[in-house]
């Protein structure tokens, strides 16, 4: 199946979410103090990139992350909200290629890279499954 039809480089997804206890650093177990967690801005940056693509992809289609590569550049506290945006830059057949960012409303949080790859879901349960017959 041909997807450089339906998946455009510019493409965007935004997703955000409020520090809390639940993703700051300590609960993570990433470092001990409370500020929001390398980890969830990843999550976060992720998410955003699955906005971006997963609903234009034909029924029975998604994507899985591959690669990701992200600088978290300041500490946000709890209470702020973070806001996690995607931006599709290559279509290369089923490899999709993000250029992913963070900010708090006062500054940029976190940047990089995020690489996904646009799967068959049946397909890919089935081979996930077939690891639990071994």
């Amino acid at each position: 199946m041909e997807f450089g039809n339906i998946l455009k480089p510019g493409t965007k997804g935004v997703k955000e979410e409020r520090v809390t206890d639940a993703n700051v650093a300590r609960f993570y177990g990433s470092g001990g103090l409370p500020v929001y967690a390398t980890p969830a801005m990843a999550a976060l940056m992720e998410r955003a990139a699955v906005d971006a693509v997963d609903k234009l992809l034909p029924e029975g289609w998604s994507t899985v992350g591959t690669e990701l590569a992200v600088k978290h550049l300041a500490p946000t506290p709890p209470g702020m909200l973070v806001r996690a945006s995607a931006e599709l830059v290559e279509v290369d057949g089923r490899r999709l290629e993000f250029r992913v960012e963070a900010g708090d409303g006062l500054e940029k949080i976190g940047e990089g890279t995020h690489q996904r790859f646009i799967i068959n879901n049946k397909k890919f349960i089935e081979k996930a499954e077939k690891k639990r017959d071994n």
